[in-house]
């Protein structure tokens, strides 16, 4: 029996079940120390306990470093679907609602879930690897014995930050997507700008911009959050910190698209 036992330890079958609960247990367990470093950042917010020149310096990196790579993948997703949706809709006779279609798809869907994954990769792994880093060279433990509170030092302006510059972000990203799909589908079915914006106008509702900003406050809210959170939380010096990293993008992509779900059954559905 003992050796039918250790045989079935070494199984492949065994290896995987085993690495599959450990997995899920550290889901859980990050998971819960993230909703609690929410409630302590929320705590800190509304209590006005906020290091202000840390903030301005953390809106610079969200907003202005990631806005080149956010406009840059916005609007090629844009180009690439503008050039294949346009030119169909105008032989099928609906020239009229691309400007419509492309609109509304950038704004409640394609803005706002790119630029969140284009901040994920540059910020939100930033963010992760730079807070691992103090944590396993005791940089953290240093704060602490300083009687520095870490959670008021370091996810606090980052939270912020990533609430307050999303919104901007996305807007401006947006309207680089909607100008691009015009120009795209001017180029290849040669539809005219006025046919395409006076769709767009057609289609667009206040709504919209409102869910959009929502979804932007919190999107950069929750990828601060996981980011700072992984970060804080790694151990086991340089491989620790790229498990970090990697947690902090893998986890941060799987939240927005959650957020994004719940935002469209709310709203929309």
């Amino acid at each position: 029996m003992g050796s039918l036992q250790k045989y079935y330890k070494q199984s492949a079958t065994y290896k995987i079940f085993t690495g599959m609960f450990r997995e899920f247990a550290d889901f859980l367990d990050t998971l819960g120390k993230i909703t609690l470093n929410g409630i302590d950042v929320a705590k800190f917010i509304l209590k006005g306990q906020i290091e202000k020149s840390e903030v301005i310096e953390q809106c610079y990196r969200f907003g202005i470093t990631s806005l080149p790579i956010t406009l840059s993948i916005v609007g090629m997703t844009s180009i690439i679907v503008a050039s294949q949706v346009a030119l169909e809709m105008v032989k099928q006779g609906g020239g009229n609602f691309v400007g419509l279609l492309m609109t509304i798809l950038i704004v409640r869907e394609v803005g706002v879930i790119m630029s969140g994954f284009a901040i994920i990769s540059m910020i939100g792994s930033s963010i992760a690897s730079e807070i691992a880093t103090m944590r396993v060279t005791e940089q953290i433990d240093a704060i602490e014995v300083l009687k520095v509170n870490p959670i008021r030092y370091l996810f606090v302006p980052r939270v912020i930050a990533g609430m307050l510059m999303m919104s901007p972000v996305v807007i401006i990203a947006s309207a680089v997507g909607v100008i691009a799909g015009a120009v795209t589908s001017n180029l290849t079915s040669g539809l005219g700008y006025r046919a395409f914006f006076d769709s767009a106008w057609l289609g667009i509702y206040m709504k919209d911009l409102c869910v959009c900003l929502l979804k932007a406050v919190c999107f950069g809210g929750t990828i601060a959050l996981i980011s700072c959170s992984t970060g804080y939380y790694a151990k086991g010096g340089a491989k620790g910190v790229g498990e970090a990293t990697n947690k902090a993008v893998v986890w941060s992509f799987v939240a927005i698209v959650i957020w994004d779900m719940f935002f469209a059954i709310a709203f929309f559905f």
